[in-house]
């Protein structure tokens, strides 16, 4: 996610331009270049990226908030060889257009839009969805909603608070528009983790920095639409906790700030029973971004188990 609000130091701290070295699994990864088109989806332009063979079962992945597909283009190639794997920008961010209202349903259009346009149930499978922080609650929501569609659901580090303790999402934006920076170097330089977090993996934080950003008149600018949780609606998340309907997991980090016991506890408390736990060691919030391939395994176990 990235915010160009005052914030804590860039993870990229001090940017000059040059992109950051990366290890050889990750150049292989981002090497293998999706097909990306845009669908329309009620009246909306949406970005989507496609990996893998049609007519292997069906893998979308969907990201948070205020980022964008790519935050899965060196995760996804890891399941492309056994799967038809997606990705979608949601309205609002990332290549797809903004809307003038956002709702849980307009998201659920966009992901079974997504299905379909990919190519995801082509081999008879329903397919599984695989949701990170803001991408959960959607994910969530067809769970319960359109269970039948699924063969389940991954909602990773997406917390969902007790009620007495529920965040009601951010403050409005006054401007409610993005700030344009003269150069490029100063955009990445203002990119950062939402919530606040360290990152040691530079070259991460760097290929998912440059796809949040567009080149507009008079420089560059957040590609995310600032307004969107002026005009946003979900039903109460809490409440559709119990009534998921298909297989199911959680994955989390085991350091993250939004995971902490006593949210776990109520989570797991109003799930089913029979849904799956995964805590991915040595992460923050954002889990493919601090443990890729510990992300990578986890997910694989949760798919092969589930097969």
């Amino acid at each position: 996610m990235a915010d160009d609000r005052p914030a804590p130091t860039s993870p990229l701290g001090p940017f000059n331009g040059a992109k950051p070295p990366a290890p050889a699994w990750f150049e292989a990864a981002v090497a293998v270049e999706p097909e990306r088109s845009r669908i329309p989806v009620e009246g909306a332009q949406i970005e989507l990226l496609t990996w893998g063979e049609v007519g292997k079962p069906g893998l979308l992945f969907l990201h948070g908030n205020g980022a964008h597909a790519d935050w899965w283009s060196f995760i996804a190639p890891f399941f492309a060889a056994d799967w038809r794997c997606a990705a979608i920008s949601w309205s609002g961010m990332g290549g797809s257009d903004w809307r003038p209202a956002y709702s849980a349903q307009s998201f659920a259009a966009e992901i079974f839009a997504a299905v379909e346009a990919a190519g995801l149930e082509a081999g008879g499978t329903k397919p599984i969805l695989v949701g990170h922080s803001f991408g959960g609650f959607p994910t969530l929501y067809c769970g319960v909603e359109h269970a039948d569609r699924l063969r389940g659901i991954v909602m990773v580090d997406s917390s969902i608070q007790p009620p007495e303790k529920r965040w009601r999402g951010p403050p409005p934006r006054p401007d409610a528009a993005n700030r344009v920076y003269p150069t490029l170097e100063e955009a990445l330089a203002r990119f950062r983790l939402a919530p606040p977090q360290g990152c040691e993996n530079l070259y991460i934080a760097d290929h998912i920095a440059r796809g949040s950003l567009k080149q507009v008149e008079g420089g560059w600018t957040w590609k995310f639409d600032p307004a969107i949780w002026q005009r946003f609606s979900m039903p109460d998340l809490g409440l559709l906790l119990p009534r998921i309907a298909c297989p199911a997991a959680v994955m989390w980090g085991e350091r993250s700030a939004l995971m902490r016991e006593e949210t776990l506890d109520y989570m797991f408390g109003e799930m089913p029973d029979t849904v799956l736990r995964v805590a991915i060691p040595d992460a923050d919030h954002h889990v493919m971004v601090d443990q890729p391939l510990a992300f990578v395994a986890g997910l694989r176990g949760l798919l092969a188990g589930w097969a």
